[in-house]
């Protein structure tokens, strides 16, 4: 399935405030950290409508061996990425870029 995906720059800042807490900790751990991101969205991409709507009409994948939620929206051939949140923060912060 052929799918525009669109990151919203605060997704993309997410993952590398991220990336950059896990390479501090562990040298090599924030590319595995991207890798795990990158394959779930190479998963959502091929099926999303696979992952359960859990906000409105919005849903979420969780990333392996990450404690990280992607939360995205699918619209017939486009795919919006909004946030990429750990998943021990405050639920509001990911519900208010949401709306």
């Amino acid at each position: 399935m052929d799918v525009e995906l669109i990151i919203a720059p605060e997704a993309q800042q997410d993952v590398e405030q991220a990336c950059n807490w896990y390479e501090d900790h562990k040298i090599g751990l924030g590319e595995e950290f991207l890798t795990c991101v990158d394959a779930c969205i190479h998963s959502i991409c091929r099926s999303p409508k696979l992952y359960p709507k859990i906000f409105e009409k919005y849903r979420r994948a969780l990333i392996r061996r990450f404690p990280y939620a992607i939360f995205y929206e699918y619209n017939v051939k486009t795919i919006y990425i909004y946030s990429i949140f750990h998943t021990a923060q405050d639920p509001t912060k990911w519900r208010n870029r949401l709306s």
